[in-house]
């Protein structure tokens, strides 16, 4: 995955829109890179944020988005948490090779599921009612840009402890 500024300004939006939202897929993966297990799990805020967290609520919010939304399937049908929170509790199973493998598994069936639309395109299967691709993209790109910014934080600080 290219930087977004490798995206050319005069690209057709939905390359645009799917150069960025890759490019945050590819960063929350890699906020793993080089941690330990342990590090991965590593609670340094109040809630239940992690760095494996992190990257397992990710692959959440795009069955959220790209099956949910556009099959019309509920959370249980999916197997994934139906609320939020739930989304970033870790079990024993969970590890970084697992997590990792997981979300990009999930990312690549988001990529296959989306590109049987365009941006136009309406879809009914989230709970706000019908909404657009375009909305869509807009909602991830959003939640992931934040999320790499969680990332970031916490992997600086998991990183400064190393040096304490």
């Amino acid at each position: 995955m290219g930087h977004p500024h490798d995206v050319a300004t005069d690209a057709p939006l939905r390359e645009q829109l799917d150069g960025f939202v890759d490019h945050h897929r590819q960063n929350l993966h890699d906020c793993l890179d080089g941690l330990t297990e342990e590090e991965a799990r590593r609670r340094l805020v109040p809630s239940l944020t992690t760095l494996l967290g992190l990257v397992k609520h990710a692959t959440f919010v795009e069955q959220v988005w790209f099956d949910e939304a556009l099959t019309g399937r509920s959370r249980a049908e999916i197997g994934i948490p139906v609320t939020v929170d739930a989304s970033f509790t870790l079990d024993d199973a969970d590890t970084i090779e697992t997590v990792r493998s997981r979300y990009a598994e999930v990312c690549a069936a988001s990529r296959a599921a989306a590109a049987a639309y365009g941006l136009d395109d309406v879809v009914t299967g989230n709970r706000r009612g019908p909404l657009p691709l375009r909305w869509i993209y807009l909602h991830l790109l959003r939640e992931l840009a934040q999320h790499c910014g969680h990332a970031d934080i916490l992997r600086e600080q998991v990183l400064a402890a190393r040096e304490a």
